[in-house]
């Protein structure tokens, strides 16, 4: 099994940023696709960016030009670096990784961006 452990939440203010970090522990040899979602009150989960072993990234539309989703294979880390943060990026956010067709989640880091 992978386990997974997010850390860098917290609170800042419009315009401001921020940089969770997330890391892997288990089965890591077996880990593919690795990511971030979100959850805001009252709202589904929704994909922020995600970042493959080789380095091939996706982001949500809402995120792109200001996230940036990095990988460190060596670490079994996966970082996301948040610029110019808006109220409506407030939510829980969660690291995801995909492995051996199962997939793994992390409890999830709270950010919170005051206007």
């Amino acid at each position: 099994q992978v386990q997974l452990v997010e850390s860098g939440g917290g609170l800042v203010q419009a315009g401001g940023s921020l940089r969770l970090s997330c890391a892997a522990s288990g089965t890591i040899f077996l880990i593919n696709l690795m990511g971030w979602y979100r959850q805001a009150p009252g709202k589904q989960r929704e994909l922020v960016a995600t970042i493959t072993r080789g380095g091939n990234t996706n982001y949500a539309d809402s995120v792109k030009g200001r996230f940036t989703i990095s990988r460190d294979n060596a670490k079994n880390e996966v970082y996301l670096q948040m610029n110019a943060l808006k109220p409506e990026d407030t939510a829980v956010y969660y690291c995801y990784a995909t492995y051996a067709a199962r997939s793994a989640w992390g409890q999830g880091t709270q950010v919170t961006v005051s206007s």
